[in-house]
């Protein structure tokens, strides 16, 4: 059942709680680095001054695409939250993607080409898993809807352990941290051209820069449905692998497009398919 005030507390909320967590990641990844950092504020700020830039782009229709892509994340998360179809969530996150893309590609700079390309490989890479992951909380839940699986006393977590791995696995790419971040990198200043992002600028890039903050509390939103059993132990998980991946992102470097791709696809063949083969036989198959 769809739940609209849900989508609307998400719409206004995630924006201002995906900012805080962008701030409290750049405060924690300086400390580990033997610095003070900036102010866990510093993300509004910076956003604020590209809104006051003038907008300057290479090809008019890379503010629709960024427009487009800013739209279709926002009904992602909005859908996911109101408790909608979890499939549907995925084909519009991926959706979501494709325009970033499309906006990357619509300017003439070889770098801007070359992060376009990465981040197709960075959507080949995760969209199995994320698709198995999908499939097997209907395994575990016989349903597909988000607000079924949250509310479900079920221990999802306990009956698709190798999902939850598999998908941990993938959430780094998404996230886009180290080692897996070869389209453009999470932190600025790991960065000189600035991959599928480089050619935007101002108001347009700013808009990216809001949209990156919905798709971590949608992300974040999409771990917690492996304990949504008990909403205090779910809370617990999200903070617990939100500090993994910081973790991970300051001890490893970046690794190759095709070892992305690669390591992703043998991950979801085999700790995603074997668990899900595995619940499938021992449910006795789905009705």
């Amino acid at each position: 059942m769809i739940n609209i005030v849900w989508a609307i507390v998400f719409i206004l909320v995630a924006p201002v709680v995906g900012g805080l967590v962008a701030g409290i990641d750049r405060k924690i990844t300086a400390h580990m680095q033997g610095r003070v950092g900036p102010s866990i504020l510093q993300p509004f700020y910076d956003v604020g001054k590209l809104f006051e830039k003038e907008q300057t782009v290479v090809n008019e229709t890379q503010i629709f695409y960024a427009i487009c892509y800013v739209i279709f994340m926002i009904f992602t998360g909005a859908l996911f939250f109101a408790g909608g179809d979890l499939l549907l969530v995925v084909f519009a996150l991926t959706l979501a993607q494709i325009f970033l893309v499309l906006g990357a590609f619509a300017a003439n700079s070889p770098y801007s080409y070359v992060g376009a390309e990465r981040e197709l490989l960075q959507i080949m890479a995760y969209e199995p898993m994320v698709i198995l992951t999908a499939v097997g909380m209907f395994v575990a839940t016989k349903s597909f809807n988000v607000s079924d699986i949250a509310s479900s006393t079920t221990p999802v977590i306990l009956l698709i352990p190798g999902i939850f791995l598999g998908f941990l696995y993938v959430l780094t790419i998404k996230l886009r941290k180290s080692p897996f971040d070869i389209s453009t990198s999470h932190h600025a200043h790991q960065e000189i051209v600035k991959g599928v992002t480089t050619e935007f600028s101002g108001p347009s890039l700013g808009l990216i820069e809001i949209t990156h903050w919905y798709e971590t509390v949608f992300l974040l939103g999409f771990v917690y449905l492996f304990f949504g059993f008990n909403p205090l132990i779910g809370v617990v998980a999200v903070i617990i692998v939100y500090l993994l991946e910081i973790l991970i992102d300051n001890t490893n470097a970046r690794v190759k497009w095709q070892l992305v791709v690669k390591s992703s696809w043998l991950i979801a063949a085999i700790v995603g398919m074997v668990n899900l083969a595995a619940l499938y036989y021992l449910s006795g198959g789905v009705p």
